[in-house]
Order: C-alpha cells, then structure tokens, then sequence
C-alpha cells in the first residue's frame, strides 16, 4: 500500500530485553526500601509485638491447656484420660514452640521466660494433685514428703540455673553451650546432647503421668499391667532428671558466688 515504505520500521525486540526490565524494577524498589531502612522509617519491634510471636502464642496455649489439665484432675475424676490427654498437649507444645521460634526468628527473653515458668508450673501442679492421691496407701505421707521435695527442687534448681546464666554478665540462655561452658560435665551433657536432655524430660514427665494414671484405674483394667510395666521402664530416667537437678543447683550457687567473688576481688 503507499505510504507504507515512509513509515519507520519497527525493531526488532532484542533478547533478554523484558528481563533486563524487569530486573531494573525489582533494583528500583529494593534500592527504595534500602533507603527507607537507612532513613529509619521502618516499624520497630513493640512489646506488644513480642508478646504476639507466634511460639509465644503457643506458649499461651500451653499454659490454658495444663490449667484445663489440672482442674479436671482436682474437680472432675472421672475425666482422667481428658486430662492426660490436655497435659500430653502442653508438654508436646514446649516442642513446637521451640520450632516456630528458629523458623520465623522469634527468639526472645519473654519467651525463654514463658517456656520455663510453664513448664515448671505444669509440673508442680501434677506433683501437686500426686500429692492428694494414693490417700489409702501406707506410705501416703512418704510420698507427700517426696512430691513436695520434689516441687521444691525443680523449681529451685531451674530458677538458680536462669537466674545465673541471664541475670549476670555475658548473659546467656541458660539451655545454651555459652551459658554452660564453665559448668559441671553432667549439666553440659544435659543441655549439649538433646537425646540425654530429652530422655531425662519425657522418662520424667511420663513417670508423675502414669502415677496419675494408676491412681485412677482399677488393677481389673486390662491396660493396667501396661501402665505399670511402663512405669518401671520410665522410674531410671526420672530418676536421672532429679539428679541433674541437683547437680544444677549446686552448679548455678556456685557460679553466683564465683560472680560475687569476682566483684569483691576488683
């Protein structure tokens, strides 16, 4: 047609030409959000920001489950297998929230702090109904005495642990190799191999269950046989967790008064 040869002739698209704009789009904004980073127009991380993490909001799952637990186990015996199976919820819950914590970077203090105060309060709570069990046994008042000492070394020793590795200087989590370093073997190993740490934490867990289980169903049940050969097989490692308590008690002292030694001696 005429007029056709008088108009420009279109170019040919070179290759790789919708990637270099593309690329120059993604550079444009990444440099824009480099410059509002630098400028500090960014949000910062609120109280509140922390307090919503989601392996924190785990953590408050948990503790509504072991409050669940422990008011059936009081008020409503009935509901015993309810119970076992809220308190398994909480206790498997220190796991994922640990998880969620390395997934999305949501490491914190209040965290650690969470962690520990549940799960030191869910066991002194089932060592607390224990102690109200077995009231026809003869050795009732033995295993009173011995619930309650051991409340009072779980909570002592596991608070003189945190107290000694965060409270003072080159502050540390107090499950970490660097707030260890200069403890006894046994609490390194503890904290160190986590097939130790969680030998010692279910065998203990499953030891205060299973009395619990026990206390509540008749030597007809046909399961029985089986709670009881469980409980044999978990009593070691219970046994092994009590005295890595003690170990960390005296452990946790020690560095305390090493602390206090120091400052005295500057």
């Amino acid at each position: 047609r005429r007029g056709e040869k008088d108009r420009p002739a279109k170019k040919p698209k070179q290759k790789g030409q919708g990637h270099d704009q593309l690329t120059c789009i993604v550079s444009y904004f990444a440099h824009h959000h480099c410059e509002k980073m630098s400028s500090g127009t960014t949000k910062k991380i609120s109280a509140n920001d922390v307090l919503l993490y989601i392996p924190n909001l785990i953590g408050y799952m948990r503790v509504a489950c072991t409050l669940a637990s422990l008011a059936f186990m009081i008020f409503d015996k009935t509901k015993w297998a309810l119970a076992v199976c809220l308190y398994l919820m909480s206790f498997v819950g220190d796991l994922f929230d640990g998880m969620a914590a390395r997934k999305f970077n949501q490491c914190s203090s209040f965290g650690g702090l969470l962690d520990m105060i549940t799960d030191r309060c869910s066991t002194a709570g089932l060592l607390f109904v224990l102690s109200g069990e077995y009231l026809e046994s003869p050795y009732y008042s033995h295993l009173r005495f011995l619930f309650m000492f051991l409340i009072l070394l779980d909570v002592s020793s596991h608070w003189c642990q945190y107290y000694s590795t965060s409270a003072l200087p080159n502050v540390a989590h107090h499950k970490s190799a660097e707030g260890n370093k200069d403890r006894f073997f046994i609490l390194r190993w503890y904290y160190g191999i986590y097939a130790f740490f969680g030998y010692c934490c279910v065998g203990a867990e499953a030891t205060y269950i299973l009395l619990y289980v026990l206390a509540n169903v008749s030597e007809s049940d046909d399961f029985y046989s089986v709670y009881h050969t469980a409980l044999l097989a978990v009593i070691p490692a219970c046994v092994v967790k009590h005295f890595v308590n003690v170990v960390q008690l005296c452990s946790a002292c020690t560095a305390v008064a090493q602390h206090d030694a120091n400052l005295k001696n500057q």
